[in-house]
């Protein structure tokens, strides 16, 4: 992210779950990675145009997610191994998902 502009502040927690709880991140869209950028939570490997997406538009959802660790993901990425097919996941307080970007 960092790479693209934004200002990356890490905060230790002494429970990621409790974050991902907090802000109502679906339990099969849970990750290694998780952000708060502008009030959305950003879960997993999401690309940075995505979030740009996000901030521009300012949908009403709770946040977006990549599930798992495609290869192609931004950090996944693998010299000499095609990208996996991967989709940005919006997805509400109430646990509603939905497409929001196709890689």
């Amino acid at each position: 992210m960092r790479a693209n502009g934004f200002t990356v502040e890490e905060e230790g927690v002494a429970s990621l779950d409790a974050v991902k709880v907090e802000h109502g991140v679906p339990q099969e869209l849970r990750t290694c990675h998780t952000a708060i950028v502008d009030g959305y939570v950003v879960e997993g490997h999401v690309p940075a145009e995505d979030v740009e997406r996000l901030l521009a538009e300012r949908p009403e959802i709770a946040g977006v997610a990549v599930a798992g660790m495609p290869a192609g993901s931004p950090g996944m990425e693998v010299a000499g191994q095609p990208a996996e097919p991967f989709d940005v996941v919006a997805f509400t307080a109430d646990g509603d998902t939905s497409v929001f970007a196709s890689h």
